[in-house]
């Protein structure tokens, strides 16, 4: 799971940063504030990245995604974009679970004695 999510953390770490970009130029917020908030949503993706098989890492990301969605307000896009990550972390927690368990599976069976 932590593969698949940390990727997931690592796009939104650049998508952030491009948000930031337009939204310098678009909205009326002055350029201090955008980059305090891009700046510290860039940095807990990065945090993200080592917490996530900790209690409270996929959380965390629910709440950065949810977080990306409502900076459509800010930059339109991110509707849109916030929707797409928002998908990507479902899948990535969802199917990284399962890979998780098929190798715990997989790990159990080749330690397992051989009772034939």
């Amino acid at each position: 799971m932590r593969t698949l999510c940390a990727s997931t953390l690592l796009g939104e770490f650049f998508v952030i940063g491009f948000a930031g970009l337009v939204a310098m130029r678009t909205s009326d917020l002055p350029a201090s504030t955008v980059w305090a908030v891009c700046g510290a949503a860039m940095a807990l993706c990065l945090l993200l990245c080592g917490t996530l098989t900790r209690r409270g890492g996929v959380p965390l990301g629910w709440a950065l995604q949810l977080a990306l969605i409502a900076a459509g307000s800010v930059v339109p896009a991110m509707y849109f974009l916030g929707a797409c990550f928002a998908g990507l972390w479902w899948a990535s927690v969802h199917f990284g679970r399962k890979v998780d368990e098929a190798k715990a599976e997989r790990a159990r069976l080749e330690t397992e004695p051989d009772t034939a």
